[in-house]
């Protein structure tokens, strides 16, 4: 059984919810983290020190297994349930997928974070516009270098799903999720058709398909 901590909200439970049901896995879901609170018991920091959200434990016999940083539990999630799928066997293609998972964590991210915070979550009379153009300035430039990539192949790391397309596409939904009428975003025709191919699969539906918030 799998339990996993987090408000649906939080783009980084929305990649292990995903995950979670491209496998298949029955798993229940606490809402956990922003207005739900829980992150700062005694009980949740028992488990993540670090008070974020998401949170997996996962029963093993009698020991559960406790895991925390959501890149890393979709690996976990791929590896133990669709090794040599989701989860590449042969090093190469691995690491290909590590890679760009990597890369949504530590450049894509950071990159849009302001944009989003300011024209989603920040009332209209206290936005930092500032903040929004350097966001975009600094996102602008890596969805056309994904756009590139994607130019030539299906998905992320060649003609099949895999981990690596989870977070990619999570990042995604968020940037293309932004409200038009304060952003218009360029025409990324690659990343567009990769984006509806991912948001149509059954796994996808109550993550790729929700409004941001």
């Amino acid at each position: 059984m799998l339990n996993l901590w987090g408000r649906i909200s939080s783009i980084n439970v929305r990649k292990v919810v995903w995950c979670a049901q491209e496998l298949g896995l029955d798993f229940q879901r606490t809402e956990a983290g922003g207005a739900h609170g829980l992150v700062h018991t005694p009980d949740y920091l028992a488990m993540n020190p670090n008070a974020l959200v998401p949170l997996l434990q996962y029963s093993l016999g009698d020991t559960p297994f406790v895991l925390w940083e959501s890149n890393v539990i979709v690996r976990y999630l791929c590896a133990r349930h669709s090794h040599g799928r989701l989860y590449p066997e042969p090093l190469e293609p691995r690491f290909d997928a590590e890679r760009w998972m990597d890369w949504q964590q530590t450049t894509l991210n950071p990159a849009g974070r302001d944009a989003f915070v300011q024209l989603v979550r920040t009332p209209a009379a206290e936005r930092d516009m500032q903040a929004v153009a350097a966001s975009i300035a600094a996102t602008e430039p890596l969805m056309a270098l994904l756009d590139a990539h994607l130019g030539s192949r299906a998905f992320m790391t060649g003609e099949h799903f895999t981990m690596a397309d989870i977070p990619v596409a999570c990042e995604v939904h968020r940037w293309f999720g932004l409200p038009p009428a304060d952003y218009r975003r360029p025409a990324w025709p690659n990343v567009e058709r990769w984006f509806d191919t991912l948001r149509v699969r059954p796994a996808a539906r109550g993550v790729l398909d929700l409004a941001l918030a």
